[in-house]
This record gives C-alpha cells, structure tokens and sequence, in this order.
C-alpha cells in the first residue's frame, strides 16, 4: 500500500517513508491510496481474537513493507497489560443514565492517562523501524505541538528510544496544571520541553512552518538529522487509533450489545479531528456505521463547519475547562476534505490555502452534502460540561472528565433532536485526575480555590472514593526540569538551539 500527498497527488511514498517523514515537504498529509475491506468474515474473526491480535491484524494491512515479525514486536511492546493495566485497553464501560444506555470507550489507562497513550506507545516502535528502511541511519528530531495531551504522551513514548530527540512546545497558559506539571517533570537524555506565549493553534502552526522551512531542514540534513512528527499529522500517529473502533465494535458484539452487521454511531470529543476521522477510516474500511458524532467545547468551529460547510477560525480563541478540545484549525480535517473531494489535491490546497491566508473556507456542495450525511456536530457549554459530571456522577457513580462531559453532553442532546436509538460508543479521552480542579468543582458545585494540584487531587479522592491512577500519583514528588517561555515566532531559533545547531 502506498500513501499520497492531500496537496500532491503525484506523490506516492511507501507507509514507511510516511511514518518517517511524518507530513509532505509539500506540507500536505499522507493519506493511504486506498482502504483495506473488511466483510463479514473478516470481522467474524476479529471477534474471537484480543485487541493485540485485532491490531496486528489492522496495522498488517496498512504498513505492507512491514513483516509480520516487525509488526507484531511493535504491537506486542506497546500494549502490555504492565502498561495498560489489562490485556484490554480499550474496555468499555456500559451506563444507564437519563433513560439512556452510555457505552464509554476508556482510552485512558496508559502511562500517561489520556488516550493519547494508545497511538503513542506504539509510534516510537513504528518510527524506527521505519527509519531504519528509509533514513539511510539518520536521526529523527519529533517535533510536538500539543494542548495538553499529546505532549505528555509523546514524551513517555520517545524519552530515551535511540536514534530520536523529541521537543514539546505547549501554550503556557492553555493546559491543566497536571498536563504541565507532567510534561515538566518527563525523564529522558532525548527530551526537550518549552511553553509558548500563545495558543494551541500558535504552537501547531509553528511546528508546521519549521517542517518545511528549507533553511531549517538543511541544517538538519547537514548534521545527519532529520524532523518527523508525533501529532496525528503523522500517519503512525492515526493509524493505531482506527484500531480501537474496530476493536470497539467487536466488544459490542460480544457483549450482546448488537448483532454482527448491526450500525453503531460513535461520538467523539474533538478538537484536532483525529480521533473522529480514525472513526471514519474505520467506516471506510467496512465497520458498520450510522453517525459520526462530533463533540465541540466552546471553541466550537467544527460544529459550525458540520452544519454550514463553512470553516471560520476567525473568532474568538475561549480558554475552557476541556483544554485539550481549545483548538480552532482542526488539522486532520484536510484529509477528510482530500477524499471527499474524489482525492483533489488541487481543491485541498486551495481550501487549506484560503484557511492560512484569509482564516476560512467553504466547501464544494457535494462534500457539504456527504458530511451532513456522515457527522452530525454539537457543542457544550463551561456550564453544561460541569453539570455533566455533576449529574453523571451523582446518577451513576461515574467520575469522567471534561472532554468526556462534552461528548456525554453532545450525545444526550443528539438523541433529543433525533430519537437515533442506534447503539453508541462514547470516546472518554482522560482521566478525571488530569483536570481535577475542574471536576472536583462539578461534584463539590463550587469553585475551587486551593493553588495547590495534589491538594485537590487529595479532595477529589476523598470526596470521590475514586483513586488517583499510579501514574499521576508517581509525579507527586517530581520537580520540573523544564521552565522556557517563548514567544511562537522564535520556534525555529529554539529548536536549532536545543538541537545545538547555531
């Protein structure tokens, strides 16, 4: 199988070259040529087998120039119950709240404790096994931009993995203290970790800008070096999540909760578009599918481009609750819009052109059409995600999130206006304790005002009974390695510093 450019077609690289490489030097994604298809029969054996074997099965057909040794040492290293705390790290968790059934993915039992963990545990495995196929031995420099998740996660799955250098940047003030105080405080000789004045949008732009700086690149490429990614722009990145959909829809078969066959709807909290988009390559694979649901906080862009076709990052950037969702370009959305297109790379360009130059976009009608068909978005307000947890912890014991209230949030008032009775599986992308402040004010019903974080975490868990994850717990004790605050135009300077190339 061969990957392409969203902006180049005439490109053709192999999933290795693309893992490596991570974005086009046309600044295009990489996008498979074509979907495995997978029938009745396939999924009748998925069914009897464990998430391991199901992902194997999954990353088998997408990374053809892998062999099945090497995919298999990369599956069985990252999904280790040592990590993942089961043999299952995707459970789900059923729930009957407000007269409804909630089916929650957990994805957040990881080192990390966000979900972020089950597309980087196995990443690092995936990119040096492809360096080693296309890098002629060079070294690969992982660039992050993260609002609070992906940064923690990258860093734990690259710290000390040889033949890599990893450099997170963060808005300083757009993550919760437990994400900074995590990022901060990450072990390793590889690592490198540094706050930007700005927002999550300021970070990613400039991480994309140094991608295809030439200057930049050819210091790089002089020193033996060379810049891959662990966002989701990265191939290696998107492809593990299409696994726990899959693995998803064959737990609810075998819990009884639908027969083989049957459609599921899928509601994800998104800002960044990936983790829904893994829902819908899982549909273009032949997992059945009715509604995609798409869950937006206040920054709430991608709902209005569901219901209008008009992309509009020209408003108002809204620090919330559910910092991980604090996003206005959505960059996965390109390679949605590169095949509802019919794969125009042409009329990709020109849509991402517009977003870059003019900060909006409208799409075609055809593709307005399939993506009112395919996804039905939805917003929450800081009040509603509050009382989300409120309610669904005093109705049912359960303590989720705040990215986790949205989708809980979108998905009730989606069943109001529709009636939709098709079996849904919610994404819970964190654990509570990665934004206790706010959750323990959602159950206690008032602001918290103590600065200290592990003495909320302490109140959470005495109010909860619900145990901080060992995780977050080891970085009670942990000081801070890292402190730089930089402005976002002076990224490039920072990385060739931290790399000392000037």
């Amino acid at each position: 199988m061969l990957y392409t450019s969203t902006q180049n077609n005439k490109e053709s690289v192999s999933s290795a070259q693309a893992i490596a490489q991570g974005i086009s030097r046309d600044g295009g994604l990489f996008v498979p040529e074509t979907f495995p298809v997978y029938d009745g029969i396939t999924f009748e054996t998925l069914l009897g087998l464990d998430y391991r074997e199901r992902a194997k099965k999954v990353l088998s057909d997408y990374l053809t120039d892998f062999t099945a040794e090497e995919i298999a040492d990369c599956v069985d290293n990252a999904y280790t119950a040592e990590k993942f705390g089961s043999d299952n790290p995707a459970p789900i968790v059923s729930l009957n709240h407000n007269g409804a059934e909630l089916n929650i993915m957990e994805l957040w039992h990881g080192p990390t404790c966000a979900f972020k963990d089950m597309a980087l545990q196995i990443l690092p495995h995936l990119l040096t096994k492809s360096l080693k196929k296309t890098a002629d031995g060079k070294k690969a420099v992982i660039l992050v931009a993260t609002s609070g998740d992906t940064g923690k996660a990258a860093l734990e799955g690259f710290k000390d993995v040889e033949n890599t250098e990893i450099i997170v940047f963060y808005p300083s003030d757009g993550v919760s203290p437990m994400q900074k105080h995590q990022m901060n405080t990450t072990s390793g000789n590889n690592v490198g970790v540094c706050a930007i004045k700005g927002n999550f949008d300021d970070a990613q732009t400039g991480v994309k800008k140094i991608f295809t700086t030439e200057e930049v690149i050819k210091a790089l490429e002089d020193n033996g070096l060379m810049f891959s990614s662990a966002n989701s722009i990265n191939w290696g990145r998107l492809l593990p999540q299409i696994v726990y959909y899959i693995s998803a829809y064959c737990d609810m078969v075998n819990a009884g909760k639908i027969n083989l066959g049957d459609k599921i709807n899928v509601v994800v909290p998104t800002g960044n578009f990936g983790n829904i988009l893994a829902a819908y390559f899982a549909g273009c694979m032949g997992m059945p599918l009715n509604k995609l649901i798409c869950a937006s906080n206040s920054n709430n862009v991608l709902t209005d481009f569901i219901n209008t076709g008009v992309y509009n990052k020209n408003r108002d950037f809204i620090t919330t609750v559910s910092p991980s969702m604090d996003i206005l370009v959505s960059s996965n959305l390109e390679r949605l819009l590169y095949i509802l297109s019919g794969r125009n790379d042409a009329e990709t360009k020109e849509y991402m052109t517009a977003l870059k130059t003019e900060g909006a976009y409208e799409v075609s009608d055809s593709i307005k059409t399939v993506v009112t068909e395919l996804f039905s978005g939805g917003y929450c307000s800081e009040d509603e995600t509050l009382d989300t947890i409120s309610a669904l912890y005093k109705d049912t014991a359960y303590l989720c999130d705040t990215h986790t209230a949205v989708a809980v949030n979108v998905y009730e008032k989606y069943l109001e206006a529709t009636g939709d009775k098709t079996p849904a599986v919610i994404a819970s992308t964190a654990s509570p304790y990665k934004f206790s402040r706010a959750v323990l004010s959602a159950v206690e019903g008032k602001e918290i005002t103590d600065e200290d974080e592990f003495a909320v975490v302490d109140k959470l868990t005495e109010v909860t009974g619900v145990a901080i994850p060992a995780p977050l717990e080891a970085t009670r004790t942990m000081a801070d390695r890292f402190s730089d605050v930089i402005e976002p135009d002076t990224m490039p300077e920072y990385v060739l510093g931290a790399l000392g190339l000037k």
